[in-house]
């Protein structure tokens, strides 16, 4: 989902659901991951929508040795200007309390 898009909906679901939580993570590792998350109870329950941003990798390196019981290492090079963006739902359980995530093929 694009970033236009997201903010459309997360705009929609703050006019007419309630918000529990909404806020932003950066993770560092694999050339840097933002998360964008809004918790809201909606006719379903608890749900929680996450927009995932990383950079698209563009290359991969492999160093290795063929000796008996080297190592092998992979690097990744990212692009510091593309993102790929994915958007993951989440339906809190009162059972387990803990987030179950909602599979999309339901949807179509």
């Amino acid at each position: 989902m694009q970033p236009e898009k997201w903010q459309l909906t997360k705009g929609n679901i703050k006019d007419n659901f309630e918000i529990e939580d909404e806020g932003s993570e950066h993770i560092d590792e694999d050339g840097g991951i933002d998360i964008e998350y809004i918790v809201f109870q909606s006719p379903l329950g608890k749900i929680r929508l996450e927009h995932i941003a990383k950079p698209i990798v563009l290359d991969r390196k492999t160093t290795y040795s063929k000796r008996i019981g080297s190592e092998t290492k992979v690097d990744y090079i990212y692009s510091e200007t593309e993102r790929s963006y994915q958007l993951d739902a989440y339906k809190w359980n009162e059972k387990t309390d803990a987030w179950e995530e909602i599979d999309g093929s339901s949807f179509a």
